[in-house]
Order: structure tokens, then C-alpha cells, then sequence
């Protein structure tokens, strides 16, 4: 989520409080289409590792994204449905894991090109 610029992002254990998930992973975004990104890059990123999200539901209005990866359940708000959701209040039971910094995701490298060389005929000898 750091990487696409997600505010506030907090991972709650939930494990002990219930049999959905193990962790609720929560951010923020600034717009509509800031949530769809940010749930596109978590896809991509977890799909390239082989772990497909089971359930995505809140993409076409991107006012809030849930992506259910089975023991992980991420949820992108915009910053107002945070607020009026406040799932940190309903959670409030859980313990706060600690997030450290994430190195960027570099760009794929693209592949040097290569140099084509053409050769003109050589002109015939006479003899």
C-alpha cells in the first residue's frame, strides 16, 4: 500500500477476536481512483507471488476496496468512508502490528535493445 501512497496504514491481529481472518490490513487513499490503484498494485503484487485474492468486491465505486486473501483481509478506504466506517473503533480489541518501512518496488527493467546492422551489397568485380 506505501508504495501507491496509502495513508495511515495499519495492520490489526485479529486472529484471537475472530475465525474471519488473522489480520485486517487498513488504508487510506485521497480519491476514488487513488483506492482502485492502490487495490490494482496490491493485486498484482500478491497474484505475481501465486496468491490469488479469493474476493474482491468495491472496485466500480473504489469508495472502499476489500480484497479477501483468506488468512489477510485488506480493506482501501477514501478517507471519508474511513471515518464514518472506523473499522480501527470495531476492532479496537486487536493488537497493532508494527509496520516497517517498505523498500520501493522497482520497475522491471526493460531488456537492451538490439542493434540491428545492415550491410549493403557488395558490388560485383569485374574482371
Amino acid at each position: 500500500m506505501l508504495d501507491k501512497k496509502a495513508l495511515d496504514v495499519q495492520i490489526l491481529h485479529v486472529a484471537p477476536l475472530t475465525s474471519v481472518a488473522d489480520y485486517l490490513v487498513i488504508g487510506s487513499a485521497e480519491s476514488d481512483r487513488q483506492t482502485r490503484a492502490i487495490a490494482d498494485h496490491i493485486d498484482s503484487i500478491q497474484s505475481g507471488k501465486g496468491d490469488r485474492p479469493l474476493s474482491i468486491e468495491g472496485m466500480s465505486s473504489g469508495q472502499w476496496v476489500l480484497m479477501d486473501f483468506g488468512d489477510v483481509v485488506a480493506h482501501i478506504f477514501r478517507q471519508d468512508a474511513r471515518e464514518q466506517y472506523a473499522l480501527e473503533r470495531l476492532w479496537s480489541d486487536a493488537e497493532l502490528v508494527p509496520i516497517e518501512e517498505e523498500a520501493p518496488v522497482p520497475a522491471p527493467v526493460a531488456a537492451p535493445k538490439k542493434r540491428v546492422v545492415t550491410r549493403k551489397p557488395r558490388a560485383k568485380k569485374s574482371v
